[in-house]
């Protein structure tokens, strides 16, 4: 049981030198497999495998994304986890004390993405959604257990991550469905897209958490631009350019006084946690 113990990356355990070597490990597998398969499709003999932008290209379906803007986005989400993992080797011992606390988290996020996007590039939709949808709950609990950390844990490690895992539950989800470019297909498209807004607003308005309203902007006008280039006549790229002003204007709402120290909401919660310090202690 000791050991079981030493290899679980969710056990307490005094010393986090474990944990910080398996988040640097899953931490660059998942980023070799994601530029690995950007460029190179599998050679293991599977005659269905596509390149990561080839399967969303090669399938006409209601989620479609412009390759370039999600790209963009994955480069500086990794850039920006690079950042949260440097604060792990920070002297400041409650630097490494609140980065560890999510790494358990973050190393199941990183396995979770290997996994999902070995499946996904062999076009094995149902498993590959399987994980997408495995990682949501992880993320997902992560998040409602930590929702207001320091936003160079927060960004990189919970709300990016998540919010790239739901938007790509109905891209992945899509590809899964028979025949996806179908009226039918489009029609449940046009309708489902709009959760990406509840989604993004929930976040904004319970928790004044503006990184997700940011992150889902992005992934909606990259869902709008490659709508817009597959057809210029079509409600898809209308709803998503929607919902990502609706989003970015929320944020901003929200970002301005946080960053001019008028985030009255977020003072309150901190000090109501100081007043429970007490007692806790």
């Amino acid at each position: 049981m000791e050991r079981v113990h030493h290899i679980n990356p969710f056990a307490r355990r005094d010393s986090h030198t474990k944990d910080t070597v398996l988040t640097v490990v899953t931490w660059l597998l998942s980023i070799f497999v994601s530029v690995y398969y950007t460029f190179n499709k599998p050679h293991d003999g599977a005659w269905h495998g596509r390149k990561i932008w080839h399967q969303n290209d090669a399938h006409d379906t209601a989620f479609r994304m412009n390759h370039i803007i999600a790209s963009v986005y994955w480069i500086i989400l990794f850039f920006l986890q690079g950042g949260y993992i440097v604060h792990l080797f920070s002297r400041d011992v409650e630097r490494v004390n609140a980065a560890c606390s999510v790494g358990s988290h973050f190393i199941v996020n990183n396995l979770f993405h290997f996994a999902f996007v070995m499946l996904f590039v062999r076009s094995y939709f149902g498993w590959a959604e399987l994980f997408l949808v495995l990682n949501f709950v992880n993320l997902s609990s992560l998040y409602f257990r930590h929702p207001r950390y320091a936003r160079f844990i927060h960004t990189p490690a919970v709300s990016g991550p998540l919010a790239w895992t739901f938007v790509a539950i109905y891209w992945n989800g899509a590809l899964m469905v028979p025949h996806p470019g179908s009226l039918v297909a489009r029609i449940f498209g046009n309708i489902f897209i709009w959760s990406i807004l509840v989604y993004g607003l929930f976040f904004i308005v319970a928790y004044k958490d503006y990184t997700m309203g940011f992150n889902l902007s992005v992934l909606s006008a990259a869902i709008g631009v490659g709508q817009f280039l597959r057809q210029v006549i079509a409600f898809q790229w209308i709803f998503a350019f929607i919902i990502m002003a609706i989003l970015f204007v929320a944020t901003v709402i929200v970002a301005v006084p946080a960053a001019t120290g008028r985030d009255f909401g977020y003072i309150r919660a901190r000090e109501g946690d100081a007043e429970r310090a007490p007692l806790l202690t």
